[in-house]
């Protein structure tokens, strides 16, 4: 994930407000395609969650949920205008993911085998100039997308048969087509099967390999204990290295900080769970599909 620039936050916002705009003014920067996945809710649905949002919505007048958490919008709308600053957001897709059969609710769930037989996601593109410019009416504009969902996914679970309002809404993509999605996805399971078998065996039968993999954990954990992490170290070469001025030239910066410490990540890598929400953060880069 480091590898990938995954912004891994504290949850503390004091803290995590200068590492997210760094990470986001580098994306800006550099402009290479960016996908972003939020999960404003912070948490996965359980009645201990669901009891706290409870609690959030009698103290700010604000009508109580059952399929969904109230989402934290701080963050979301920091996001936002970050990337619009940074004329480096195309859209925001709306994602809201129901799960019509079993619902497996712990890793102990996953451990055992069980998971999800069946997965609906409904899917609304906001393209960003349809996007509100100021932070209250950022903030409210999350909330009014959350209480869409808390209504979709009411209608989801009491229909029969249990799925999403489909009118005018493709089963694919429009920029794929069924044979592409097919192909993808025995490509990714040929793959992901072929690369796990592989590094097994190798780990097994090759002592080369083995010392590759106990040097590479080396390299990893003295990095993250040295800079903080693969994606921090990027950032400062980045800084350090980056052309500035009409000349092309090359500036160096020597003051880098380099931020330790646990961290969690912003895509929060939660069990699944019967409603997980999320935003997707898209640049001008890359296509709606």
């Amino acid at each position: 994930m480091q590898v990938a620039c995954f912004v891994f936050i504290q949850r503390r916002w004091d803290v995590d407000r200068k590492h997210l705009e760094n990470m986001l003014d580098y994306f800006c920067d550099i402009r290479e395609p960016l996908q972003l996945l939020l999960f404003p809710e912070g948490t996965d649905l359980t009645e201990n969650t669901r009891a706290k949002s409870d609690v959030f919505a009698v103290q700010n007048n604000l009508p109580k949920m059952e399929y969904v958490l109230h989402p934290r919008t701080t963050g979301f709308t920091f996001i936002v205008e970050r990337l619009q600053k940074g004329d480096n957001l195309d859209a925001v897709h709306d994602i809201t993911v129901a799960y019509p059969k079993n619902i497996p609710q712990t890793e102990r769930h996953l451990i055992m085998g069980q998971f999800p037989r069946e997965i609906h996601f409904h899917v609304h593109r906001y393209p960003v100039s349809s996007l509100p410019t100021s932070s209250s009416d950022l903030q409210s504009w999350c909330q009014e997308r959350w209480a869409e969902k808390e209504i979709r996914l009411r209608d989801f679970y009491s229909g029969q048969p249990r799925a999403f309002d489909r009118d005018g809404v493709a089963r694919v993509p429009p920029c794929k087509s069924e044979l592409r999605v097919a192909l993808i996805k025995a490509a990714s399971l040929l793959y992901w099967t072929s690369i796990i078998a592989l590094c097994f065996t190798g780990l097994w039968l090759w002592a080369p390999f083995r010392l590759y993999a106990l040097v590479m954990a080396g390299v990893y954990m003295a990095q993250l204990k040295l800079f903080g992490g693969l994606e921090l170290l990027e950032m400062a070469c980045h800084r350090y290295w980056k052309p500035t001025g009409d000349d092309g030239g090359w500036h160096n910066e020597p003051d880098l900080e380099w931020k330790t410490g646990p961290e969690v990540n912003l895509i929060q890598q939660n069990p699944v769970m019967p409603t997980s929400p999320f935003v997707c953060l898209e640049d001008w880069h890359r296509c709606a599909c």
